[in-house]
């Protein structure tokens, strides 16, 4: 099956070999996304609060270029420089969708593109 790409020119674009989304099916499986302002390139200034918006901003915009939603999200991967900003970064997660939430994982890395506190990936799924 062919990688069928998804791209958004309202989100960062890619810093590497990579598509900011690809088709799988009726499963869209973004790339993580770090809390890069697509209009300066420029990581947002700020704590993880800001910087968890800014990622979800890219990614929503990510996921509404493939013709989808948030609500369509079954599965979210979160990589945390510090575990200290989980609950930061999960008062953000709670704006984002609604109950049922997606499944998620959340793990510490030891350090991400351009310093940025947080980078947020998803699995998202097109209705039946």
């Amino acid at each position: 099956m062919p990688r069928l790409n998804v791209n958004s020119n309202d989100a960062p674009k890619a810093i590497g070999p990579y598509s900011q989304a690809v088709w799988a099916g009726d499963l869209l499986y973004c790339s993580g996304q770090t809390p890069i302002d697509p209009a300066t390139g420029a990581l947002v200034a700020g704590e993880i609060a800001e910087q968890t918006r800014q990622a979800f901003r890219n990614l929503r915009t990510v996921v509404e270029a493939a013709g989808l939603g948030m609500d369509d999200v079954m599965k979210v991967n979160v990589y945390l420089t510090s575990m200290s900003n989980f609950a930061g970064m999960n008062q953000v997660y709670l704006e984002q969708f609604s109950a049922p939430y997606p499944a998620r994982t959340t793990v510490a890395v030891a350090g991400l593109p351009m310093n940025a506190l947080v980078e947020i990936e998803l699995i998202a799924k097109k209705r039946s």
